[in-house]
């Protein structure tokens, strides 16, 4: 027989674990939260720090912080977003348009700069104007966002059984390709993504602010050549990554058993 890859391992894991509630999924996700709002801020954030996301999620508040307050919000959104995640797997609420309205409004209330805000531009709702992203400068129009991403999302529905990380890949990089929002994009389709995940059964991906050139090479594959490949490949090696540990330990009790 052949034998599992540590990939196949983690999902294995993951399925034994069966996770229906929201005290479950909390439970299994402690250590995970903080790194996930941690490398996801990061990524597009270099003044967001473990030690003040730690803070944050552990006790609502920074001591001696001396960085700039939209960061603090951003991490004080994060909390707020990761908990929303929590409430919604539970209530087992539907991937749709208003659902990603609503995470996007947890994780960007109250740090849209002043010129966005003049704009008429709102945390929680599609953008008014054109915004774009990557050397390419990819982004749909303000009139076919709304459009696009309702498409999209009609096709996450019924992902045939295997193929939830291929179907998260595609979301992802079709998501940050029509660039919904005036800003936050990024963030928001990465807690969607793991959202999409949770639901079909697939265990939720931190993307590792180290590894964020490979993230927008393999972005920037899709954008150009419509190429998911390195983007498939690089979410399960990612998989990997935030699982490993975790695997082990279970492997090691299991051993000891």
């Amino acid at each position: 027989m052949k034998e599992m890859t540590r990939y196949e391992k983690i999902l294995l894991l993951w399925k034994k674990k069966n996770i229906k509630t929201e005290a479950e999924l909390s439970e299994v996700l402690n250590s995970h939260s903080i790194s996930f709002a941690y490398h996801s801020g990061r990524i597009e954030n270099e003044k967001v720090t473990y030690n003040d996301t730690r803070e944050i999620f552990e006790h609502d508040g920074v001591t001696a912080y001396t960085g700039d307050l939209r960061t603090l919000f951003e991490l004080r959104n994060a909390r707020d977003a990761y908990e929303f995640l929590l409430s919604s797997f539970t209530a087992k609420k539907v991937l749709d348009v208003k659902l990603v309205k609503d995470f996007h409004y947890e994780l960007t209330k109250n740090t849209y700069d002043t010129r966005r805000w003049q704009l008429g531009e709102r945390p929680g709702e599609f953008k008014k104007h054109d915004y774009v992203t990557g050397k390419d400068e990819i982004g749909a129009s303000p009139a076919e966002a709304p459009e696009e991403l309702t498409e999209l999302l009609e096709e996450l529905v019924n992902v045939p059984a295997g193929k939830e990380l291929i179907a998260a890949a595609y979301f992802h990089a079709k998501f940050e390709n029509i660039h919904p929002f005036a800003d936050g994009n990024g963030r928001t389709g990465r807690i969607i993504m793991n959202y999409f995940l949770l639901v079909n059964g697939h265990p939720p991906i931190i993307i590792h602010e180290d590894d964020r050139k490979q993230y927008y090479s393999c972005l920037e594959s899709w954008d150009e050549k419509q190429d998911l490949d390195p983007l498939v490949d690089f979410l399960r090696i990612q998989t990997e990554k935030t699982w490993e540990k975790q695997l082990s330990r279970d492997e090691r009790n299991e051993y000891e058993r």
